[in-house]
């Protein structure tokens, strides 16, 4: 059997992060829970930094193909849009890493990490600014500037999904849908 040392190295320093976040990570925390040497990580990557990136770069990698794969041509716009801005939420909502990363931002506001999260919202809003356009295109929607729509229906989810449960009953899906339906999408469907 192969053993892939870098791999471990990844999968200790994801749970690592995931468990202490960034600013709390070690190398040597991360060297323990791969059982290597620290010298082993620093062959692999040059720090902790280097180490973070690939990490995050694969984390959205993940998020974008989360939300490619609930995309269908045969849906209308609406479903697709809901569809892919939901997962994203999801993805971000149950993913380990980006549930603490968020509380890292929130609570500390390590700047590496502030760079994550608009890295992560910079990948939602172009996901869903390229679907904007190509609607836009066949003349699914009027015209509008994708990328201000797509980070205003970002901002809108948000909202519905995270602020709005902080004191209300949580909405479920069909009612995020609903609502952004009527509110949303009806205001850019060509009549």
């Amino acid at each position: 059997m192969v053993v892939d040392r870098r791999q471990d190295i990844l999968n200790a320093a994801t749970k690592s992060f995931s468990l202490f976040g960034y600013k709390a990570t070690t190398m040597d925390q991360i060297a323990k829970l791969a059982n290597v040497g620290k010298g082993t990580i620093y062959t692999f990557f040059k720090n902790k930094e280097e180490l973070f990136d690939e990490i995050i770069t694969k984390m959205i990698q993940d998020m974008e193909v989360a939300a490619n794969n609930v995309i269908h041509s045969n849906h209308t716009f609406q479903d697709n849009i809901h569809l892919a801005l939901y997962e994203m939420l999801e993805f971000r909502m149950e993913h380990k890493l980006a549930i603490k990363l968020f509380q890292e931002e929130r609570d500390i506001g390590t700047p590496i990490v502030q760079d994550v999260i608009k890295q992560m919202e910079k990948t939602i809003v172009q996901i869903i600014a390229d679907k904007i356009t190509r609607s836009i295109k066949k003349g699914e929607i009027k015209q509008c500037d994708p990328e201000l729509t797509a980070f205003s229906l970002l901002k809108l989810y948000i909202a519905l999904i995270f602020d709005w449960e902080r004191q209300n009953e949580p909405l479920n899906k069909e009612a995020i849908a609903n609502f952004f339906d009527l509110f949303i999408i009806q205001g850019l469907a060509i009549k």
